[in-house]
Order: structure tokens, then sequence, then C-alpha cells
């Protein structure tokens, strides 16, 4: 019993290290926010109800996890934030820092493929309107009726 009550208040402050560097990833464009949000859900979710509810319905935050857990989808905004700041950061490395080339070679194809992951899951909006979608044509199936 006493491992389990450990255990859980382990989870719960991950959790709160991972909401941590998710508020500073939204000061910093360096720092990405959702994935460690993401993190801190998974957290919550193992190790508090009432962390994991204060997090998922969060004014600012909420809607993006929502968006992911329901749809897997990316708002457009997020997703060019996310490739700019890629991209900026392998044009500093290529041309600014004095990096070797058998370093900035697997760093970029990394950065590339995580921009191809991003770019290539569902928009907020044409998630929404796939959730939508079945609602819509019972309706206008009823209407022509």
């Amino acid at each position: 019993m006493a491992s389990e009550r450990i255990k859980q208040m382990v989870i719960v402050a991950l959790g709160f290290f991972f909401v941590s560097l998710g508020f500073v990833g939204a000061m910093l464009p360096v720092l990405p926010t959702t994935p460690f949000l993401l993190v801190a859900l998974w957290c919550f979710a193992q190790g508090s109800d009432r962390f994991h509810h204060w997090l998922y319905t969060h004014h600012l935050f909420g809607p993006t996890l929502q968006l992911w857990e329901k749809h897997r989808a990316i708002p457009p905004i997020a997703k060019v934030i996310a490739v700019t700041s890629m991209s900026g950061s392998v044009a500093y490395m290529t041309f600014f820092s004095k990096a070797p080339w058998y370093t900035i070679i697997p760093i970029s194809a990394f950065m590339a493929y995580v921009a191809w992951w991003i770019v290539s899951r569902p928009n907020a909006a044409s998630a929404q309107s796939l959730a939508t979608a079945p609602a819509t044509i019972a309706v206008q199936k009823a209407k022509h009726d």
C-alpha cells in the first residue's frame, strides 16, 4: 500500500515537472509545449483524476490537448511554429555554429522527419469537421425525408 502511494506521488510530481516544462515552452520558442503537456496529462491520468481534469480543461492548454486526444489533430498555427522553429534551428546550426557536418546531417534529417510527421497530421478544422460529419449527414437526411 505504501509503495503504491509513493508511486502515485512520484507520477504526479513528474506530471508537474512536465507541466512546468510545457509552461516554459509556451514562453520560449526553442522549447515545445504540447509534447510536454501530453506527457503531463498521461502522468496525471495515472496518478490524479483531479490534476488530469485540471490540465485537460485548462483554458489555454485544454483545447489543444482535447483536440489531440479526440482527433490526433494539430492546429495549423502550431504546425507553422514547429516547422519554422526547426528550420531556424537547422539554419543556425548550419550557417552560424561550428558544429561538424557529421552532427548537422543526422540532426537535420531527424528534424525533417519530425516536420513531415507534424505536417502530415490532420488540421484542427478538418478533424472537427470529420467529427461532426455524421451528425451533419443525419440532419441533412432528415430534412430530405
